[in-house]
Order: C-alpha cells, then sequence, then structure tokens
C-alpha cells in the first residue's frame, strides 16, 4: 500500500518533502501525492511548512502527527517503578518515576500501577483511551506458553500462570507488550545511545541482578524461549550453582550483592553497597582493590564466552555496577580479554542512558509498534472506495 510506505519514510525521517519522499520510495510524485492527502485525511500526517534556503522552488514539508497516538512505557525494576507518556514521534509528555516499597502481590502492584498511569495521562493532558499501546518492562523471562515470568524473584507471585493477563487495563483498553527490561535496555542504547548505528552489539547488565541484551542486525534477538541472553547462569566464579538455584553462578559472584559478600569475607567493615567497595577503591583501599579486580576478572571470563560466540562489535556495560564502575573495570577487563579471546576484543563502553536506558527501549518499541497499529487503525475506519 502507497500509504503505509509513504508514512514509514515520514516516521524515519522525521520532516520530509514531496521530491524526497518520491526519490525514497520510487512512487511518482502524483502517487505521493494523493497518498499524503490521504493521510492528511486521517489525521496521520501534517504539512509543517515550507523547506527554506535552497536554490529554487521552497519545498512543503510534512510530519507525523505527533497526537495520532501516544504510548505509555513503564519499567518495572527491583526499587523504583518508571513510568512515561510519549507522543507519536517520541516526544515525551509526563514522567514518574515512583519508589517501590517491594513484596507486592500481582494485584496489588497492577492497582499502583493503574493508579500511576491515570495521574500521568492527566499531567500529560492525554486520556487513557488516547493511548495506543503499553510496553511493560519487567525482569525475567516472560513464558508466553503459561502467560507468566520466570526467573523474576523480585516480583513474587508472577510466576504463577496466568499472571501476566493482569496488566490488562492498566492503561484503559490500550493493547500492552511485555518484554524483559535488559532487553529494552539493548534496545534503548541502538536507538539514543552508544549503539546507534552499530549493527551487532550485546549490552551487559550487571547489577542487583546480571542479564545481557543482544542486538544482530540491527534487530534484538530473543532465542527460542525468550530467555536469550540469561548469562546469570553463566559457569564463571567460584559459587555452587546448587546453593541458591534462583541465582545463577555468574550472579552469585559478580552482582551488587556478590561484590559485597566477597568485600565481607575479604574483611572490609562497614559495606553496605558495592557503591561502598568501588568509592573505597577509587581511595586508595587495597581489600576494596582486590575485590573490584575479582569482579573485573568475572566479567572478563563471561565476556570472553559471549564474544566467542557472538563477535560483537560494542560491548556496553549497563546496570549499576556497569554504569558507575565502568571506569574502574573497562580497562583490566579489556587487558584480560586480551589473554582469553583470539578475536579482536571489542569496544567496550559504559551506558551513558543511565537508569533510563530500560524505559528509553520500552518508548522505542512501543513507538514502532503504535506507527503500525494506528495506521491499520486509520485503514480499517476509512470510508470504501
Amino acid at each position: 500500500m502507497n500509504e503505509r510506505a509513504v508514512f514509514a519514510e515520514i516516521f524515519k525521517r522525521g520532516k520530509v518533502s514531496r521530491p524526497e519522499l518520491a526519490q525514497a520510495t520510487g512512487l511518482s510524485k502524483p502517487t505521493i501525492s494523493m497518498a499524503l492527502a490521504d493521510l492528511e485525511r486521517a489525521r496521520l500526517v501534517r504539512p509543517i511548512g515550507l523547506r527554506t534556503g535552497n536554490a529554487g522552488r521552497a519545498a512543503l514539508l510534512y510530519e507525523i502527527r505527533p497526537q495520532a497516538g501516544y504510548v505509555l512505557a513503564v519499567d518495572i525494576g527491583r526499587e523504583f517503578v518508571r513510568l512515561a507518556i510519549a507522543d507519536l514521534v517520541g516526544d515525551i509528555a509526563a514522567r514518574r518515576d515512583e519508589h517501590r516499597r517491594g513484596g507486592e502481590t500481582p494485584r496489588e502492584l497492577v492497582a499502583w500501577l493503574s493508579g500511576l498511569a491515570r495521574a500521568l495521562a492527566d499531567e500529560a493532558g492525554v486520556a487513557l483511551a488516547d493511548i495506543t499501546l503499553t510496553v511493560f518492562g519487567t525482569p525475567g523471562v516472560h513464558d508466553k506458553g503459561t502467560s507468566s515470568l520466570q526467573l523474576a524473584p523480585n516480583l513474587p507471585g508472577w510466576d504463577r500462570p496466568g499472571s501476566i493477563g493482569l496488566f490488562e487495563g492498566v492503561a484503559g483498553d490500550a493493547p500492552y507488550l511485555v518484554e524483559n527490561d535488559v532487553d529494552l535496555a539493548a534496545v534503548g542504547e541502538g536507538a539514543y545511545g552508544l549503539g546507534q548505528g552499530i549493527a551487532h552489539f550485546a549490552l551487559v547488565w550487571i547489577g542487583t541482578g546480571i542479564g545481557m541484551g543482544i542486538m544482530i542486525d540491527g534487530k534484538l534477538y530473543r532465542g527460542c524461549q525468550g530467555a536469550a541472553g540469561e548469562i546469570s547462569y553463566l559457569p564463571v566464579g567460584e559459587g555452587d550453582p546448587l546453593v541458591n538455584r534462583g541465582r545463577g553462578m555468574l550472579e552469585s559472584v559478580a552482582s551488587a550483592d556478590g561484590v559485597v559478600a566477597l568485600a565481607g569475607r575479604l574483611g572490609m567493615r562497614g559495606v553496605d553497597s558495592a557503591k561502598d567497595v568501588f568509592d573505597a577503591a577509587r581511595a586508595g583501599d587495597e581489600t576494596a582493590g582486590r575485590v573490584v579486580a575479582a569482579e573485573a576478572d568475572h566479567i572478563a571470563h563471561a565476556l570472553a564466552g559471549i564474544i566467542a560466540v557472538l563477535d560483537p562489535e560494542l560491548v556496553v556495560l549497563g546496570g549499576g555496577i556497569g554504569v558507575q564502575a565502568g571506569d574502574m573495570l573497562i580497562g583490566p577487563v579489556t587487558e584480560f580479554l586480551g589473554d582469553l579471546v583470539a578475536l579482536r576484543v571489542p569496544m567496550i563502553k559504559a551506558s551513558t542512558l543511565g537508569t533510563d536506558a530500560v524505559l528509553l527501549g520500552a518508548m522505542a518499541v512501543g513507538l514502532t509498534r503504535a506507527r503500525d497499529l494506528v495506521f491499520e487503525r486509520a485503514v480499517a475506519q476509512a470510508p470504501p472506495g
């Protein structure tokens, strides 16, 4: 359909003229004009003025009509819930970051999210009925066979069959998607961060938990069960995978809790968080330095396997440890990898998106799908002829 091709090209380019659309799509100028007229009548695009500064006749520019659709992005983390409403061109109309009390039942969490969504919509001046799509980013793996979340200990009760269905109605009648949070962080890096323009990269999340999002040929790779990137279960480190079946071997030694536990075993006192350990190492504490060296060793051995299988151009370190301690880890990790891999060591960088990575990824996924939804609805509502 000509209108779909034109709509997709405007969505990709932002502001574009008829001649540019004709050149990009291969459609004739009269066909472009007819498609634009149809899209205007459907209130999907709008003219925004003339392009000036070029020789010759000024060209009329078109863009997506921002109010044609809205996306609600929700990041459900261990300590915080972050929500944002964005219009169809990605401009954020309203945002909230709320501290979780933790331990909520699924119904309690959904009721809270529903209230936050209503308040956020009021703040944005948007009716819940105007939300085109909601995207939830959660820990764990979405088991579509049982409609539940697996491997998500920070969301108790969500492993029960049918629990995912509770998300229905959080934003009125809007359809919804549930995606792994680290997968969304990788999408966010590709859309807004260090992964822009890079076809093959991995985001390795190191924080309260450990995971990985994989981008291959510019697309998220999920695996057959949606569990690709669950690297917390890699057999790396001195941990015993049978001690705590809820946490993988790598996560038991390299997550924030693993860092704190090692610091305690080495005799550090008054350490309440991984940040305390890294701050002490920066201040010259020798014991803390040993903990950092061990952390770098664990990460390097995990990355050695990842690099051998995926051959990424870039590895982005995300999560609390990956971002806040990247300056202390990237150097030794790169050095260790020089002895561990046969291939060239890829670029290793700390994410610049910080705590917004998952939310931005949810927005990026939502905007792409919302574009299709609003177009399909407009086609369905168009009079025959």
